[in-house]
């Protein structure tokens, strides 16, 4: 398994700053009070530590300089002065609580929100979504990214938004010291920024990157671990550490980088700030003995606090670069997701329940287990057409892409009632098919109608509640076995629950478990065999009594002695109605109305099991040489 490393570079382009108007977007329209409090906040607390810092000028020039030599002086006005300072900073300790407690709130707020539309949109996707992304990749958007957007939110952006209000105040106190030192300062500053802003730029090239390595990593991490027992089936251990090692190799590349040069900015920033203290230093020496601009020894002072108040929150913002890129990389990830095209559904017919009076259908909000399409004309007639089970084909043509199709001219028809089987090598297209059915995927030409209606006009909601599917790969959810039973029919009574699983002959097993029906399985019903799994599943689809049933495989995963047991199950389940199966064991499809055998995506015999082997064509040499199919 050959893996490369991901190519080009990550740019703070169009993109990105689209993702950031996005993400403000979910501040403001939910937090949009709260966000302008928090910014008043961090307004009075930048403003408080101003006044800090301003009180040191009054602080030396009014209570000490005067005072030099004398042993008793009047100490009043300076515990007033010191009282009033104190008072601003305990309201900017107060403000900084507020802000930083209110910005928890919204943070987390505004991530439920995007977590929320993203499992919401990703609901809408279609199936050949989930086909391109691997299970670990979509998972790593839901927890890497949006934790990346955590620390963007409830820490960066506030630091960053009280950083430039500190600037800004620090600045203008400055200039009213001394305008020359603020000139001087302002030059050294903007070296810094200069500086750290290239150190920035090499940064923010590898952080994208690191998002969508770390997502690839996670996929291969899911893929090892869903699939450990082949790995060490097939002695794979070392490939897959092998393959690990690539992944993580460029992980850690881009990485090492992303931070290398991100932690070179706060080193940068601290020093070249030194520099700038040791020069407004001298310079402002130089100015108040000579008496220049009426700068005084306090003013000096308090102008050289301001320079390490300046310096700082300008350091903060460079050293927060690199949060601000990682978070902006998985924003745009996961708005990567929320932009996908969600499945499209023009249809217009739906699925109505029915109650016959006098021999017509009528329409009834009541469950009767009679269903008909409820069809709206142009002109706005109602028209109800009978729910049967007529599925056709014709001339259909079908292709993952469009310059490689699978499935050639395919022509079949299944009456109501009819069971239609499919059989075939691997790969042959009988999955396929059945996935059309169930609109999976559509198709390029041709049609495929139901009871008569082109199913590209029915709601895929109601086309697929319509039908019962049992998958080969079974898919158990964490709960009880009772839950997983009704997940076919979410308002299924415990009555209707227990007859469906009698239907699928697991009533048994389940009554022998520790609590019966309310066990609770998880990991995918590890706990059960892979034959009571299946049981599971063929009990899910029958509790919703279907017109319509399609089993992939379902007894692939029975033991012969369990098969005998569920057949008879299955075959009350398929009484009267229409049947697609993909068989396994062509010893299950012998009482099938008709056997469909596919070759390389074309239908090349069709009849039933005496017909077929009488033909003594692809069937039979199936039939006779293997009962099973690889």
């Amino acid at each position: 398994m050959n893996r490369r490393r991901p190519q080009g570079r990550v740019k703070m382009d169009e993109h990105t700053f689209s993702s950031l108007k996005r993400l403000m977007g979910y501040v403001f329209k939910n937090y949009g009070r709260l966000f302008v409090l928090v910014i008043l906040l961090i307004i009075v607390s930048s403003l408080a530590n101003v006044q800090g810092t301003l009180f040191i000028q009054s602080l030396i020039d009014d209570y000490i300089a005067p005072f030099i030599g004398q042993r008793d002086f009047d100490k009043t006005g300076l515990f007033y002065a010191l009282l009033r300072v104190g008072g601003f900073f305990g309201i900017g300790v107060i403000a900084s609580y507020g802000y930083s407690r209110i910005m928890v709130n919204i943070s987390q707020g505004s991530l439920k929100m995007i977590r929320d539309d993203m499992f919401k949109h990703m609901q809408s996707l279609p199936i050949v979504y989930f086909d391109q992304h691997t299970h670990g990749e979509l998972m790593s958007r839901y927890t890497n990214d949006t934790d990346a957007l955590r620390q963007m939110l409830g820490q960066t952006l506030p630091q960053i938004v009280n950083s430039l209000m500190t600037i800004i105040s620090v600045f203008i106190s400055m200039l009213i010291l001394s305008v020359p030192l603020t000139c001087i300062t302002v030059l050294s500053t903007a070296m810094m920024v200069f500086i750290s802003k290239k150190a920035a730029m090499l940064s923010g090239k590898y952080f994208g990157l690191q998002q969508a390595s770390l997502g690839k990593l996670n996929g291969y991490i899911e893929e090892m671990m869903d699939g450990q027992k082949v790995v060490k089936v097939f002695t794979h251990e070392e490939e897959a550490k092998r393959d690990f090692d690539v992944l993580n190799e460029v992980l850690c590349e881009n990485m090492t980088k992303a931070h290398g040069y991100s932690n070179m900015m706060g080193p940068i920033s601290n020093n070249l700030g030194h520099l700038t203290y040791s020069i407004t230093a001298m310079s402002g020496a130089v100015l108040a003995i000579q008496g220049i601009g009426s700068l005084t020894l306090g003013g000096l002072a308090s102008f050289l606090q301001f320079t390490r108040s300046f310096n700082q929150p300008i350091s903060q913002i460079t050293q927060q670069f690199n949060s601000i890129v990682m978070a902006l990389a998985g924003a745009t990830r996961i708005f990567d997701l929320m932009d996908q095209a969600p499945e499209i559904d023009e249809g217009k017919v739906t699925l109505v329940n029915i109650e016959e009076v006098n021999g017509q259908c009528i329409e009834t909000p009541k469950y009767t287990g009679k269903w008909a399409w409820r069809h709206v004309h142009p002109d706005g007639s109602v028209e109800l057409v009978r729910l049967q089970g007529d599925v056709r084909f014709e001339n259909t043509n079908f292709g993952y892409t469009e310059d490689k199709m699978i499935l050639h001219n395919i022509e079949l028809f299944a009456k109501p009632g009819q069971k239609v089987a499919f059989v075939g090598a691997t790969g042959a297209g009988k999955t396929t098919i059945t996935n059309l059915i169930n609109r999976f995927y559509d198709i390029q030409s041709g049609s495929i109608t139901y009871d008569g209606i082109d199913v590209k006009l029915i709601k895929k909601d109601d086309l697929r509640h319509s039908l019962g599917i049992v998958l080969q790969d079974t898919h158990l959810f964490t709960g009880t076995i009772a839950d997983n039973i009704r997940y076919g029919k979410l308002n299924a009574t415990d009555e209707e629950v227990i007859a469906a699983a009698k239907l699928a002959n697991a009533d048994h097993f389940i009554r022998h478990l520790p609590q019966g029906y309310d066990t609770i399985i998880t990991g995918d019903g590890a706990s059960l065999s892979q034959g009571q799994r299946q049981l599971l599943s063929i009990a899910r689809a029958a509790i919703n009594n279907p017109p319509v049933l399609i089993l992939d495989e379902a007894t692939s995963s029975i033991d012969t002695r369990t098969e005998s047991l569920v057949q008879k199950g299955m075959d009350q389940l398929m009484e009267g109605r229409t049947v697609f199966v993909i068989a396994h064991r062509l010893s299950t499809v012998r009482n099938a109305d008709v056997i469909m055998v596919l070759e390389n995506g074309e239908i090349i015999e069709r009849g039933n099991h005496d017909a077929l082997i009488q033909q003594k064509g692809k069937y039979y040499q199936l039939y006779t040489g293997a009962f099973e199919l690889s």
